[in-house]
């Protein structure tokens, strides 16, 4: 396929995703029973930004530009891509990198979100079957030319044992964080609490740590993060505060909550489901010596990114900060 022929397909993909295609709905709630994680609001809040930002004609148009992508590569190379499966087609971005830039994609999907991408290459092939020269699934990713896998941070060992000799894009744990800074108005804190809470803050680019002024006031974020206190509902989120909430109190530990989301002060910009850490810096040189942690994904705030931005990432919003493109360029 030549690079015209690749971008109107995923234009075509992107208005099907946002359809109501009556197949398209099954696949769906066939993904939420199969992983109760993927609660049906979740999974479209996913599909929205990938069908807006990603699958846009004109915006796949601009990022060929930019990377001077050729109509056909001579000479193609299969690329194997693990995916995660922490929120719905957290992977789906890597799919597209490969396949517009003219390489192979081998793909292992994750257990945990399999449905949904299986059911999307099976689209494709369905209104193109050459694309089945360019997309395929493999439980064994096996002599590929490049890789691109990402996991945890004790899976990343694992694949840099089985991938290390190949070009390679490993990647670990990551997360977000918020800077605040007491200004923030009444409609910044809502958006902030789906930056937090949006896919049960499962996601690389979720907040779950923030950083505030000394004798910062917790009662108006309290009272935004109601915003998602239907998260309640869900008995494995409830099992998740529950059982946190236990360990903060019988730990002796100060914390915070509003009945659906813990805050307690912690050093970690790592925090499990139901709560968010927070820490106190003092000054901006002490904020900036907090913000130097590989480990930030995406950093939300007033000169940082806008709130309630962190869950609709652009086609250039790499993950680790890692060009995917770049890399596929130079293979």
């Amino acid at each position: 396929m030549i690079l015209q022929e690749r971008i109107e397909i995923l234009s075509k993909l992107g208005a099907y995703l946002s359809g109501k295609d009556s197949e398209w709905a099954e696949v769906k709630e066939k993904a939420f029973r199969e992983n109760q994680w993927f609660i049906p609001a979740f999974i479209d809040a996913a599909i929205n930004n990938i069908a807006t930002q990603f699958l846009n004609k004109d915006l796949l148009v601009s990022w060929a530009q930019q990377y001077q992508i050729t109509s056909q590569l001579a000479n193609p190379k299969s690329i194997g891509i693990v995916m995660a499966g922490n929120i719905p087609l957290v992977g789906f971005h890597d799919l597209l990198s490969v396949f517009m830039s003219g390489h192979i994609a081998v793909i292992k999907p994750s257990s945990k979100d399999e449905v949904l991408i299986k059911h999307i290459v099976s689209k494709l092939y369905e209104w193109d079957v050459s694309i089945q020269n360019h997309i395929s699934f493999s439980e064994r990713l096996n002599n590929c030319d490049g890789y691109i896998a990402t996991g945890s941070n004790n899976a990343s060992r694992y694949f840099e044992a089985y991938f290390g000799k190949y070009p390679n894009i490993i990647r670990k744990n990551r997360t977000s964080i918020a800077v605040l800074d007491g200004m923030e108005t009444k409609e910044q804190l809502a958006h902030l609490a789906d930056d937090a809470m949006l896919f049960f803050g499962l996601g690389c680019r979720n907040v779950t740590q923030l950083l505030v002024p000394t004798n910062y006031d917790f009662i108006p974020l309290l009272d935004a993060l109601k915003k998602h206190e239907g998260l309640m509902e869900f008995h494995k989120y409830k099992h998740n505060f529950d059982y946190h909430l236990a360990l903060l109190i019988m730990g002796g530990k100060y914390y915070m909550n509003n009945d659906s989301v813990i805050l307690t002060p912690n050093i970690s910009p790592f925090s499990p489901v139901s709560q968010i850490n927070y820490f106190s810096y003092e000054n901006e040189a002490h904020l900036k010596e907090l913000l130097n942690n590989e480990s930030i994904q995406c950093i939300v705030g007033n000169g940082y990114t806008p709130f309630g931005k962190a869950q609709q990432p652009s086609l250039t919003n790499y993950a680790d900060g890692i060009d995917t493109m770049a890399f596929l360029s130079a293979i």
